[in-house]
């Protein structure tokens, strides 16, 4: 009866460890990922820089891992939209959320997201960096930032348009104003396009835009290029010097795109995805694709990225704070 006893609960033990563990050989789950369809939502309309970017690297990561890759563009509220739906969607890496820094802007400008940037979310990969450009109109007397800095003074504030209120390009300009005490009075656009226009017209006497954007008026003489915003010079516009290297010590902003996945999605899932992404964004001629778009090729791990956007979001928020931009 003793032994009888001992044979049941012995069994018992054995199914019990079967249950909670892939039998020897059999691989887990995470292991078959992906299994069906991934979904990348981009959080603003077709036809922008992140959602060609997102529909680059989707094109490729299909071909990588096997399974269809569906873009889905879900704009509104500053990309908050999108944003929440990712972070209300099951946490096994099928859908992911590419957002550039103005994710990590919005925290200090909406006081009601409806979601964590930093907890409902776990970093997947930085893909890309856009610097931002100081410009001013061909025929402008300011030949350098040091003239435009000059020319900022109290009772005559030197107006500058960027790509639209909360944007990285709006911040920048008020990142300069803060550093340095020009007097710079902000003009918000609608777009970098719109923006672009009216300073090459001279309606407006500096502007702050993406590189790219701003990169074929340079070269057809109609702007003249002052700065770059990022930490080391575009290789768009490598004869553009940086704003740090004129002086203003420690200022950078390099507007990022990344992926982004639900908080609590398994770290081997993740850890794939990152790998798989890397893998594209470091082949030779990805790297010629994005650089001629105006992006600087990135491939963080998912630590780096996710520091990153952390100490984004306490310093654009200290920064919003600051210059009183509220958007509700």
């Amino acid at each position: 009866m003793k032994r009888l006893l001992l044979t049941s609960l012995t069994l018992l033990a054995l199914s019990l460890t079967a249950c909670g563990n892939p039998p020897s050989g059999e691989a887990p789950a995470d292991a078959a990922f992906p299994s069906h369809p991934i979904t990348i939502v981009v959080t603003f309309p077709p036809g922008g820089g992140t959602d060609l970017l997102a529909r680059r690297i989707g094109a490729s990561l299909q071909e990588s891992l096997g399974q269809p890759v569906i873009v889905e563009n879900r704009p509104g509220a500053s990309g908050n939209i999108g944003a929440r739906i990712v972070a209300e969607s099951p946490p096994d890496g099928y859908t992911l959320l590419m957002v550039n820094s103005s994710f990590a802007i919005n925290p200090g400008v909406y006081r009601n997201l409806g979601f964590s940037p930093k907890q409902d979310f776990s970093a997947v990969i930085n893909v890309a960096f856009v610097p931002s450009v100081f410009v001013v109109p061909a025929a402008s007397p300011l030949r350098n930032l040091d003239d435009a800095l000059a020319a900022a003074a109290p009772g005559a504030p030197l107006p500058f348009a960027s790509c639209g209120n909360g944007t990285p390009q709006h911040l920048a300009g008020e990142m300069l104003a803060r550093a340095t005490g020009a007097v710079l009075q902000h003009v918000p656009y609608k777009g970098c396009g719109p923006a672009l226009t009216d300073v090459a017209a001279g309606q407006v006497g500096m502007g702050v835009v993406t590189a790219s954007s701003a990169a074929p008026l340079i070269a057809a003489g109609k702007l003249r290029a002052l700065a770059v915003t990022s930490p080391a010079r575009s290789p768009l516009l490598p004869t553009v010097p940086t704003v740090a290297e004129q002086g203003v010590s420690g200022y950078a902003l390099d507007q990022w795109h990344g992926l982004l996945t639900p908080a609590a999605t398994p770290p081997a899932v993740v850890d794939k995805l990152n790998a798989a992404v890397a893998k594209i964004v470091r082949r030779p001629d990805m790297q010629a694709s994005l650089r001629e778009q105006g992006f600087t090729p990135a491939s963080s791990t998912p630590r780096e990225f996710q520091q990153m956007i952390a100490a984004d979001i306490d310093r654009y928020t200290a920064l919003t704070e600051a210059i009183g931009l509220r958007a509700d």
